[in-house]
């Protein structure tokens, strides 16, 4: 039978709390319910008034995974949705997640949260640049760590504060509060950035995907800044092998980057972190922070 719980006046169907999702630490279910209701507030302030889309893994990270931006199945009424464009002449519905009740609904399907760099109310007007920091091996977060310093300086540099997190993969996201650009303004600043930096940086960064290119190397990857692209929302969980998390961390920390280990964030580690240091990634909420682009 599956429990029914209530989650601020909302029925909530929880299934399978004991299934565990990361065979090597033992990590269920029940316990990724448990981090998104923990880390709520600062979620949720995250994916605020921003379509979601899912990248579905109800079976753990080693079973199928379904990336979605429609509304699953079965997805209540009362969870908010809103017409997005993905084609001149095409809309469809995607899902805000903008309560708790919604974010543990979303939870219940074993999800990573990803959403584009604009609102609801304003699709391809971008209001955060990101920069997605990839090392291709043996590089690893040291090498993103390196280029994200120099990128942080760049940025400063045209009067953009960038904050870091981990991609709760192997890289780095980078990302900028703007005041309101045209998503094709941002792609092009960014294309732009990340061939500067490799030409600034060339033994350590590229610009392109080719994997040829790659080895050694810190990808730039400017691309997320598109309207259509989405990426790894603050906080979400991952779909790999440990329960990491895309997490904010501060520049004391990138500085201080000497293995790869050093930061990767477990789902327990998030709770404490935020007691410690606040929401990290807080300022980009904030438009009073917002900057604009040279």
């Amino acid at each position: 039978m599956t429990p029914i719980t209530m989650v601020e006046g909302r029925r909530i169907a929880l299934s399978n709390l004991d299934k565990v999702l990361y065979p090597r630490t033992g990590f269920t279910k029940g316990e990724v319910l448990h981090y998104y209701a923990t880390v709520a507030a600062a979620l949720l302030a995250h994916v605020h008034d921003r379509p979601v889309s899912f990248l579905r893994y109800p079976d753990g990270p080693d079973g199928q995974l379904f990336f979605t931006k429609n509304p699953p199945p079965g997805t209540p009424a009362w969870v908010r949705t809103t017409p997005v464009p993905r084609s001149e002449e095409a809309r469809a519905q995607q899902v805000i997640i903008s309560d708790m009740p919604a974010l543990m609904w979303a939870a219940n399907l074993v999800v990573e949260f990803h959403t584009p760099q604009w609102r609801a109310d304003s699709p391809a007007v971008a209001d955060r640049l990101v920069l997605d920091l990839d090392p291709g091996p043996p590089a690893t977060a040291v090498e993103c760590c390196a280029a994200a310093l120099w990128l942080r300086e760049r940025l400063a540099a045209d009067g953009l504060e960038a904050y870091a997190k981990t991609s709760g993969s192997k890289g780095l996201h980078l990302a900028v509060a703007l005041e309101p650009t045209p998503s094709e303004r941002v792609s092009a600043y960014a294309k732009a950035l990340a061939q500067e930096a490799e030409r600034a940086l060339p033994e350590l960064v590229v610009h392109r995907m080719a994997k040829a290119l790659r080895p050694g190397k810190v990808f730039v990857d400017h691309s997320q800044n598109a309207a259509a692209k989405t990426t790894a929302a603050p906080y979400t969980l991952r779909a790999r092998e440990l329960p990491t998390v895309s997490a904010p961390v501060s520049w004391e920390e990138v500085a201080g980057c000497r293995t790869a280990s050093d930061l990767v964030f477990l789902a327990d580690d998030i709770p404490p972190r935020l007691a410690r240091d606040g929401d990290l990634f807080g300022p980009l909420t904030d438009p009073g922070r917002a900057g604009r682009l040279p």
